[in-house]
């Protein structure tokens, strides 16, 4: 396992759950201050986020395992495992969400004083933009499922913010419903988001092949190397940081065992070269055993 994802991914959710922690006292203060239910809302997100940048932290430290004789291929599922369970945590906080909001669309509670809950959501905007900016930059690095899965999360978070101060402008001016009204959006998008990053989980889980543009990558490198005639059965997963790429090449009768063996490491290198820290599994094929009906399209 490269250290450098080990090192990346892990600082990634201990800064998620500090910043969680500190905008959740800030928005414990400003709901306690103002009585916003969209500050209510944003303090709900906050201890959601607590929850899921915790497990995120515990999955991750876990999926960073070497293998083990009882886990030949390694502890990389438990990022899917991760991103499920915050799909849940976020469609919980959701819900609450949206049912505070229709209770005080009914029964609207003016704010005290909406100006310092103006003030407290433009630093957590601040603070979860630069989170979500550091998070983005890991993700390029690192292609971790988890912490793309807290990221779009806290995404969700800026929206959420930016709908917060609209909604204390227009209670400021007297629009009290306005704060319930962004309430209900704000859940929404939520469950939105949580939906999404559940099926992604759900799909990591179900070994979902690599995308098409990565498995053409690999059918160009292939096809394109001396030796190789040939190529069909090519089946791809990704499990955390680690693809799985199986293929099988096909290669004239003619040529001996020994020189074929080497082909297929230099084209395994090759694919090494492309995808650093893949779990690559060549088969070579003679090309007289290989049916034409079995040549089927390596992209179905």
């Amino acid at each position: 396992m490269n250290q450098s994802y080990g090192r990346l991914v892990s600082r990634a959710a201990i800064a998620a759950t500090a910043m969680a922690s500190l905008l959740l006292l800030i928005k414990i203060f400003a709901w306690w201050y103002t009585g916003s239910v969209s500050i209510l809302a944003a303090l709900v997100d906050s201890l959601v986020d607590i929850g899921a940048s915790l497990t995120n932290l515990l999955v991750v430290r876990y999926s960073l395992q070497p293998a083990d004789d009882n886990h030949s291929f390694g502890h990389g599922k438990a990022e899917s495992l991760a991103a499920l369970a915050q799909s849940m945590f976020i469609s919980g906080s959701a819900l609450f969400l949206f049912l505070t909001g229709i209770q005080h669309l009914i029964s609207p509670t003016p704010m005290t004083d909406p100006g310092v809950g103006v003030i407290v959501t433009i630093v957590a905007l601040i603070c979860t933009i630069i989170l979500v900016s550091f998070q983005r930059w890991v993700v390029r690095r690192t292609q971790s499922q988890a912490v793309r899965a807290d990221m779009l999360h806290y995404q969700s978070d800026v929206m959420m913010n930016g709908a917060i101060l609209l909604a204390l402008g227009l209670s400021w001016y007297g629009w009290h419903r306005a704060d319930a009204l962004f309430a209900l959006g704000i859940g929404i998008y939520i469950l939105y988001s949580a939906l999404r990053m559940g099926y992604e989980a759900v799909q990591s889980l179900l070994d979902r092949a690599l995308p098409d543009e990565e498995r053409q990558e690999i059918i160009d490198i292939v096809t394109s190397w001396p030796g190789v005639s040939g190529a069909h059965d090519l089946r791809t997963r990704q499990s955390g940081p680690t693809r799985f790429i199986q293929i099988h090449l096909e290669m004239e009768d003619s040529l001996p065992l020994v020189q074929a063996h080497m082909v297929a490491d230099q084209v395994e290198q090759a694919i090494l070269r492309r995808f650093p820290g893949s779990d690559v599994i060549i088969h070579q094929d003679p090309c007289s055993v290989v049916p034409r009906e079995g040549k089927r399209s390596m992209l179905s």
